[in-house]
């Protein structure tokens, strides 16, 4: 039986490697992303606590320098945390970036698959007629070797 080689087995490997590294590429993002929500977080609660300082503070014994400390603090927070925003959404256009190449890359991996499903079903074919016609002609054959051949 004939063996079926894709001749374009070398540009679907390719593919197939891009696609890895694009999902790669993605993880790493998407990590990326992660930590830097982390970041913006820990600064929110951190800004959360100063602020509670702040109002106890306020409610006690009031203690001038202690207030104006805990309002500083917050100042430099928020200063912290519009600059962390901006990371973030650097980090999340990278992500988008990501995405939009990995699919990119797993539609040209699938093109390719999907035509080495076609070349392959086009062997199929080819080698079912091919197997078809030595059937007929092995039969013919037969037929044509046992008919005695008559001459009146």
């Amino acid at each position: 039986m004939a063996k079926f080689i894709y001749r374009m087995q070398n540009i679907l490997d390719i593919k197939l490697k891009l696609e890895e590294a694009a999902k790669q590429e993605y993880a790493n993002a998407r990590h990326a992303l992660n930590v830097e929500e982390d970041k913006l977080a820990t600064l929110h609660d951190r800004k959360e606590e100063y602020h509670k300082i702040y109002l106890e503070a306020l409610s006690g014994k009031l203690d001038l320098l202690e207030i104006a400390e805990c309002e500083n603090a917050m100042e430099v927070m928020d200063d912290l945390i519009e600059a962390q925003e901006e990371c973030v959404k650097k980090a999340s256009k990278d992500l988008e970036k990501a995405r939009q190449k990995l699919n990119r890359v797993m539609q040209e991996r699938k093109m390719h698959e999907r035509l080495k499903e076609q070349k392959f079903d086009e062997f199929v074919t080819e080698l079912n007629a091919q197997e078809g016609k030595e059937t007929d002609e092995v039969a013919s054959y037969q037929f044509n070797s046992k008919v005695p051949d008559v001459e009146e």
